[in-house]
């Protein structure tokens, strides 16, 4: 796989275990500050919520990590195709069902990655 294609990987993976940080330790704290549309007490009731999504969040970083560490190219790839349509699918689901912004955020690197994958 291109080199230029495992660093936007790399890239994607911190962004989700940023999202896992965000929604598992930090939802009453610093999320609040970066997720500004959902009113300041919703927070503290969500808490279980959220902690819930953000392991879903690092599960998709850890299987995007996984891939970087698979040393044959064809199944590096594989695997790397498939958590990066996860990644995909979610963040489509998230722009239709809770906000435009998880489209351009979530969804759109990763179909980007898909279409160098397919390209490069």
């Amino acid at each position: 796989m291109a080199a230029i294609n495992l660093a936007l990987i790399g890239l994607i993976a911190l962004l989700h275990f940023y999202f896992l940080y965000l929604e598992m330790f930090a939802w009453t704290t610093r999320a609040p500050k970066v997720f500004k549309t959902i009113p300041p007490e919703m927070f503290k009731p969500t808490k279980v919520l959220a902690a819930n999504q953000g392991l879903y969040n690092g599960f998709l970083a850890a299987g995007l990590v996984w891939s970087l560490l698979i040393g044959n190219p064809a199944w590096q790839e594989h695997v790397a195709v498939f958590f990066l349509a996860c990644v995909a699918i979610a963040g489509i689901y998230g722009a239709f069902t809770a906000s435009k912004k998880i489209f351009i955020v979530q969804a759109l690197p990763a179909l980007i990655v898909l279409l160098l994958i397919w390209v490069l």
